[in-house]
């Protein structure tokens, strides 16, 4: 069983992140988590529906959803990164 919006949104992730923004495993973490918990899941159980599943959600839509979430995620997370997060001032 899994969830296929944690690839796609790991993958948009990495095209979309700002180069400002800091990339440090916890702030990137905190952009994936913050949109996963906003995004409908697609679970698929099965290499089979992965497969077609997979196809779908790489379509147009899907994909402009999880961006539009991802620059919500960037600003949230890079304008309140978490207390005591050492890589904000630094850069990761």
């Amino acid at each position: 069983m899994k969830n296929l919006l944690e690839d796609l949104v790991a993958q948009e992730y990495e095209r979309l992140r700002p180069p400002d923004f800091c990339g440090c495993p916890q702030c990137r973490d905190d952009v994936i988590v913050f949109a996963l918990n906003r995004l409908p899941p697609r679970y698929v159980a099965g290499n089979e529906g992965q497969v077609i599943a997979n196809v779908a959600l790489h379509r147009d839509q899907p994909v402009a959803d999880v961006s539009m979430v991802l620059v919500e995620a960037f600003r949230r997370v890079g304008s309140a990164p978490r207390p005591g997060h050492a890589g904000a001032a630094s850069g990761g």
